[in-house]
């Protein structure tokens, strides 16, 4: 019995990054399906947290969505720098499919079919009957290639509001800054205020960057409204918006963007 379990092949690990999180939770039971003997040891919510893991856990496989706020699927794949064997998950048909497949890139397209995870499982079980993986340098090559022809992410304008029977079409250069609300986001404008259901994370990922800047895990500011920051006798940093007394307060891991001031 012990020889048989010093004999046999250690569980392929594997996590999944995607920052929409019902379609992480739905990858993750097709995997189970259609490989019950891969551990899904981490689900990450973006791609900065996707290549912490894969760095900290040197994983088999990682299972990339491409769009993903702070670093693309993309991008991470460039900076991994174990031996895990990348699939991406997409819905780019449009642009990437052909690269993928000309460079033998493992992927999957959103909506994910059976049929089609099937494949690439049979693909990453047995590497040698179907394409090998790219060497590091075509890997690099077609990467490359990708992030030079993906189309550049369309910036937030308008937000689409409710409330009661009427909907809202609001500029989102008037917005004095959004901040998360349980399942909802509040968006202040100098008129008032709207829960939408959108949550800080994707806002973060569709707005100007140069305009927008995030000074707290749930606020996003506008930096056009900005009337100034206050450091209070324990040194800590506030930021001020015309037209509004009460002060926002900006945590450690974003003062740096203030120090200009």
């Amino acid at each position: 019995m012990l020889q048989a379990l010093v004999g046999e092949a250690p569980m392929p690990t594997a996590p999944i990054a995607d920052d929409e999180p019902n379609l992480a939770i739905y990858l993750r039971k097709a995997l189970a399906r259609a490989w019950p003997e891969l551990s899904i040891v981490a689900v990450a919510r973006n791609g900065v947290e996707a290549a912490e893991r894969i760095t900290a856990l040197q994983p088999d496989i990682a299972f990339l969505d491409i769009k993903m706020p702070g670093l693309t699927g993309l991008e991470v794949a460039q900076g991994i720098e174990g031996t895990a064997r990348v699939v991406f998950v997409t819905a780019y048909d449009e642009f990437a499919v052909a690269a993928f497949e000309q460079q033998a890139l493992d992927y999957v397209l959103k909506p994910v079919k059976a049929e089609r995870l099937a494949r690439t499982v049979k693909r990453l079980r047995r590497p040698s009957e179907g394409s090998s993986p790219p060497s590091d340098a075509r890997l690099a090559t077609a990467l490359q290639q990708l992030l030079a022809t993906a189309p550049a992410p369309a910036l937030l304008r308008y937000l689409r509001v409710s409330q009661g029977e009427l909907t809202h079409q609001i500029d989102v250069g008037n917005v004095l800054f959004f901040h998360a609300d349980g399942k909802y986001t509040c968006v202040r404008t100098a008129e008032g205020e709207h829960l939408i259901r959108t949550t800080i994370t994707e806002l973060a990922s569709q707005l100007d960057p140069q305009r927008f800047a995030q000074v707290y895990r749930s606020t996003i500011v506008n930096l056009d409204h900005l009337a100034g920051t206050r450091r209070d006798e324990m040194s800590r940093l506030f930021v001020r918006i015309r037209g509004r007394a009460a002060e926002l307060p900006v945590s450690r891991a974003y003062v740096h963007l203030f120090k200009a001031m």
